[in-house]
């Protein structure tokens, strides 16, 4: 719940950005396959928003023998810790991220591998025992944690498992237990590629958009706080900053009125078929709100539409994972860029 209060708090609080009023980003991307020197890339169709993020594949076997892979789509670890403000879409699922995929057009049912880790330990099997749900954000987990036995509670404290959690319920402070555990899923299955044949895989879900009340690299008159990093990881150029500065004068209080949000893309885990490029690579970025502004790292970005940005390209290897900043407008005031 807190999650939930906090996310949609960003979209109205106008303080200066700090740690206390920000949710963190989980970076996510797309399938990884079983080495393969058969299966070749064809092409690659991404499609990142703040609503959506939707990957369409074609592979292609080029020999003359079947081959059977393990496909695997692995979710963001997320970590059981109160005092942690993660963006979690789906936050009562176990598919936290509502991620589905078909293959050649037939919805398929991968299988879903999770394992609980705290200090580095597999606890999977203590949770079990006790029916405790993996999952630590969902009101299930907290729920189970309750029924404990209390030898079991002292256990798990002491082990790192678990940890107290004081706060206002609504009808006074409170103490609970909750996760404080490791959560590592991956959803997979085996998937055959006919010899010489195309195959299709289109996966989506919902991403995880961090984000920070403010602007927290722009702040009293100048750039500064997170300006250095976040130069470098979102490229930000002279006509963003210049976007900012006009969004500065405009406003009488002499602050930016935009809200963060972030996006993290993984995209330098793949490579593991054939040749380690994708034949044919296309990006489409959304920012969804034509008068947010935006800010990504990129070779020949391309504007396609009010709030689209295009990148193409042949033999593609991907050496960088995508980061994409955007500055919502908190008064729906502001020009876009």
């Amino acid at each position: 719940m807190l999650r939930t209060v906090l996310t949609a708090a960003l979209a109205i609080m106008a303080a200066p950005a700090f740690a206390n009023d920000s949710v963190a980003e989980l970076g996510t991307g797309g399938l990884i396959l079983s080495r393969s020197d058969a299966v070749a890339m064809q092409s690659e169709d991404l499609f990142i928003s703040p609503e959506k993020v939707t990957v369409d594949y074609v592979f292609r076997n080029n020999t003359d023998k079947d081959v059977s892979s393990i496909v695997a789509f692995p979710m963001p670890d997320i970590e059981g810790d109160p005092n942690e403000m993660p963006a979690i879409p789906e936050a009562q699922s176990d598919n936290f991220l509502g991620f589905e995929v078909t293959i050649d057009g037939v919805d398929a049912k991968p299988q879903l591998e999770q394992r609980a880790f705290a200090l580095g330990i597999d606890i999977t099997a203590d949770l079990k025992a006790q029916n405790v749900p993996l999952y630590p954000f969902g009101d299930a987990a907290t729920a189970a944690l309750a029924k404990l036995p209390k030898d079991v509670t002292k256990d798990w404290e002491d082990r790192g498992i678990i940890i107290e959690d004081t706060s206002d319920d609504g009808s006074g402070m409170q103490t609970t237990y909750v996760p404080f555990w490791q959560l590592r899923s991956t959803y997979w299955w085996r998937s055959t590629f006919p010899a010489n044949k195309e195959v299709h895989v289109s996966h989506h879900y919902k991403p995880s958009v961090g984000g920070t009340s403010s602007v927290s690299f722009f702040y009293d008159g100048q750039f500064q706080g997170q300006y250095a990093a976040y130069k470098t990881r979102y490229c930000m150029d002279g006509a963003f900053e210049n976007a900012v500065r006009k969004a500065v004068k405009e406003n009488p209080d002499g602050s930016a009125k935009y809200y963060e949000s972030r996006i993290a893309y993984i995209l330098t885990t793949g490579g593991n078929w054939a040749s380690g490029t994708i034949g044919n690579f296309k990006l489409t970025i959304d920012k969804g709100n034509p008068k947010a502004l935006t800010s990504f790292c990129g070779d020949n970005v391309k504007k396609v539409g009010p709030t689209t940005f295009e990148i193409t390209a042949k033999d593609f290897y991907p050496e960088h994972d995508i980061d994409i900043l955007l500055l919502e407008p908190s008064d729906n005031s502001g020009n876009g860029g």
